[in-house]
């Protein structure tokens, strides 16, 4: 059965023009939210803090300066969620895992200060898995996190409650975090549209290597209207970079772009032959309208992915080690077995690794220097069962699954998802568009076309509905 659409599975543009034609108020808007909010949470677990009835002073503000005019930006009165790793004045950080006794922040994040400012309403902080080292919803705090396409099957991660707040129309805008494909893994296993920016584009409170936060959504319009708040510098993050010129969006046409396609990996799991396929699919679509589509051979492999599961390892060893004992057993079993497998890595083999992700970054903008985009898989496969903490279940193996994400993330590049198409089983695909470093728009602009080309039939949530 159709899902009943409300005002919560409105566009932030839809919502704008709403409130500036006097259609309806943010009010009414945050109503929906959170009746959507009441109807999915208690299947698919997305939010750790869940803020609506808080949010209502700030949506009657909103209410009055779009009467008087004088909205604050184009997010005014739209709902958004920020994952639960970012912080918010008042509500604690539990990074996902049981262990420790978090207390409420004292002030906002970078982002939460921006969405503040452009009048958005937060309603609320969505979860995670322990210490974002999962690429599933299975979290130690939280439980376990699932579609609203097909509750069986997971979100992803670690951006798993983003993923599923989009999936289900907890409003427009969910923001998350990525530093392997912690971003766009929901997008491809929810059939959403999402953007990891350019390392430093979007300002955190703490930047590491290969870290970036930026938005999920359902279309890529949602994507450019949060970049265009969030991606502003923040003096806190010393890893930002200036300003960018203009806004974030931008025009793309295919007439003779150089882009490269291709779907394997060269390390990590085989790719399944659908998912390939829609990759390859998505590819004509581009030359098919001018563009100069190249195949590109693999420039990952085995020991680069291993090497760099191998220094997440310690980083992660470190934060168990730091916990008292008994704190320790609180940790997800199989991230605690994954971080074990750090305990007694040298200091001279974590150096190599870290050798190993700068020889990522320079094959990965090597391979990609000569085209305007790359496309790619997401991930190798589609979704899995939602209680599986990973596609695979041995947390001796290195991550199989993130051979086509994490070189953007170590390059710094850009790189967007949009839906491509569906398994026979009605499972999502998504193709990963990456492009030079600092050419934000320009991947944004690739998606909308692609998105607005294919015109393929969104992904529906069955958690929620009537009937």
């Amino acid at each position: 059965m159709e899902p009943t659409q409300t005002l919560a599975d409105l566009s932030a543009d839809q919502l704008r023009e709403g409130y500036e034609a006097g259609r309806f108020e943010p009010g009414e808007v945050l109503a929906a939210v959170g009746e959507r909010i009441a109807a999915c949470e208690p299947t698919i677990n997305a939010l750790w803090d869940e803020s609506v009835a808080a949010a209502r002073p700030a949506a009657e503000a909103s209410a009055a300066r779009w009467r008087a005019g004088h909205p604050l930006s184009r997010l005014d009165g739209v709902p958004v969620t920020l994952k639960e790793n970012i912080a918010r004045a008042g509500v604690a950080m539990p990074a996902g895992h049981a262990a420790g006794d978090p207390q409420p922040e004292a002030q906002d994040a970078p982002i939460a200060q921006r969405m503040a400012e452009a009048g958005a309403l937060v309603v609320g902080s969505t979860v995670m898995p322990d210490w974002g080292m999962l690429s599933s919803g299975v979290s130690s705090r939280h439980g376990i996190t699932r579609s609203p396409l097909d509750p069986a099957l997971t979100t992803g991660g670690s951006s798993a409650g983003a993923g599923a707040a989009a999936a289900a129309g907890y409003g427009p805008i969910h923001i998350g975090s990525d530093i392997g494909g912690s971003i766009r893994l929901p997008g491809t296993w929810l059939g959403l549209a999402t953007l990891k920016p350019s390392f430093g584009r979007v300002p955190l409170s703490a930047p590491y290597l290969g870290r970036c936060a930026g938005p999920l959504a359902r279309t890529v319009g949602d994507l450019v209207a949060a970049m265009d708040i969030i991606g502003r510098p923040d003096v806190r993050d010393y890893s930002q970079l200036p300003p960018l010129t203009g806004g974030y969006g931008a025009d793309f046409d295919p007439v003779g772009a150089r882009i490269a396609v291709h779907t394997d990996a060269g390390c990590g799991s085989p790719v399944d032959p659908e998912v390939a396929a829609a990759v390859d699919a998505a590819a004509e679509r581009f030359a098919a309208a001018g563009a100069q589509v190249t195949r590109i051979d693999p420039f990952m492999d085995e020991e680069l992915l291993a090497d760099v599961d191998r220094f997440w390892r310690v980083r992660s060893w470190a934060d168990l080690r730091a916990l008292p004992v008994a704190e320790r057993e609180k940790i997800l079993p199989y991230v605690r077995q994954w971080c074990i497998r750090g305990s007694d890595i040298s200091g001279v083999e974590v150096l190599r690794c870290y050798h190993s992700i700068q020889r990522m970054r320079q094959a990965t903008v090597a391979a990609t220097a000569a085209y305007d985009l790359v496309l790619s898989p997401v991930a190798p496969t589609a979704a899995f069962p939602a209680e599986w903490p990973m596609p695979f279940n041995d947390p001796d193996l290195p991550m199989l699954h993130v051979g086509f994400t994490v070189p953007y993330n170590m390059s710094e590049q850009p790189a967007a998802t949009v839906l491509a198409g569906y398994t026979g089983d009605g499972r999502t695909i998504g193709v990963q568009l990456a492009g030079p470093r600092f050419a934000d728009p320009q991947v944004l602009a690739a998606a909308a076309w692609f998105e607005a080309d294919a015109a393929l039939p969104a992904a529906r949530r069955t958690v929620g509905t009537a009937g």
